[in-house]
């Protein structure tokens, strides 16, 4: 019989391409990764692994197995939580995975309303970023996501439902005290001498600031790189930088200013799970109680006269 364990450790093998990164993922030795793939070999008595150089890689019956072995894993979730729900009730744990703005507003509050009326379903927060969330969701780490499919960088298949939750303007924060702080909105290319705080290489912020930057004509001066987003307002309080974040990420008592920007950008806040997962009383459960939060500002597209404001209209 096919292990589930081991098959859910060769799909991680598919997603990730090494053994150390689904080692450090599941907090495991590669030697004890490598070692249950042998055993999966051969219980299945196939080749599944062929080394190439240093590294191993699958084989064509590896990566067919451990794509069919996704499909197997969720369709056991599925009967188990059918098994468990013939009363109706959701049991069980589903690992939610949020990107940091959307933890306290989104994440918490579904959370706490399901601890109170599912006691039985156990959600477990996974902080995910949008270059995490999608592997995350895809090897199994996470059962459901809250991202933005504006990442384009990965795939996002038909292997997967999205339901859209609504749209987080991107906004210029400015110290309090700031001169542009005096405009409504703000042209980027106003900032072109100012010093940024920004995410990490490679996150979605981070290269959205550089692309609407380099569209507005400048090279942004990094002061500094956190993925913090607490740490990265600090820096900005105190008046050592501008930084674009997401509305969301902007919550009340930062002595900072938030600005729109003369082009309005907003990203696509959405839910995303496996096709055929929703089935899971769980998992249905946790999208629910998503789509039932309470009104957030930030999740509201501007409307038609706030997009045609010009930049240098001063607050009355």
């Amino acid at each position: 019989m096919l292990n589930p364990w081991r098959l859910r450790l060769l799909g991680l093998l598919d997603n990730l391409g090494t053994v150390r990164a689904v080692a450090d993922t599941l907090h495991l030795s590669p030697s004890t990764v490598s070692q249950q793939l042998a055993v999966l070999e051969g219980e299945t008595r196939t080749r599944l692994l062929e080394r190439s150089g240093r590294r191993v890689r699958l084989t064509r019956s590896g990566i067919a197995l451990a794509r069919r072995g996704r499909e197997i894993l969720d369709r056991m979730a599925e009967a188990e939580a059918e098994l468990r729900a013939l009363n109706n009730e959701p049991i069980g744990t589903v690992r939610l995975g949020v990107f940091q703005s959307a933890i306290p507003t989104l994440a918490v509050p579904a959370a706490a309303h399901l601890a109170h009326s599912h006691p039985h379903l156990h959600v477990e927060l996974i902080e995910s970023e949008p270059h995490e969330s999608g592997a995350a969701l895809r090897t199994g780490a996470a059962d459901v996501i809250v991202t933005t499919t504006d990442y384009v960088e990965f795939p996002w298949g038909k292997d997967l439902d999205m339901i859209p939750l609504g749209t987080d303007p991107v906004v210029l924060v400015l110290p309090a005290e700031h001169p542009l702080a005096r405009r409504r909105v703000v042209d980027l290319a106003a900032c072109a001498e100012e010093t940024w705080a920004c995410d990490r290489p490679g996150t979605y912020m981070s290269e959205l600031t550089l692309r609407l930057c380099h569209e507005s004509g400048f090279e942004p001066r990094v002061a500094c790189r956190f993925s913090n987003i607490l740490l990265l307002l600090q820096h900005v309080e105190a008046g050592r930088s501008l930084a674009l974040l997401p509305g969301l990420a902007v919550a009340p008592g930062h002595a900072v200013v938030t600005r729109e920007l003369t082009t309005p950008v907003h990203r696509n806040v959405t839910i995303v799970v496996r096709r055929g997962t929703t089935s899971r009383a769980g998992v249905n459960a946790v999208v629910e109680a998503l789509l039932a939060h309470a009104d957030i500002p930030a999740l509201s597209a501007p409307s038609a006269q706030d997009a045609k404001r010009p930049s240098g209209e001063d607050v009355e």
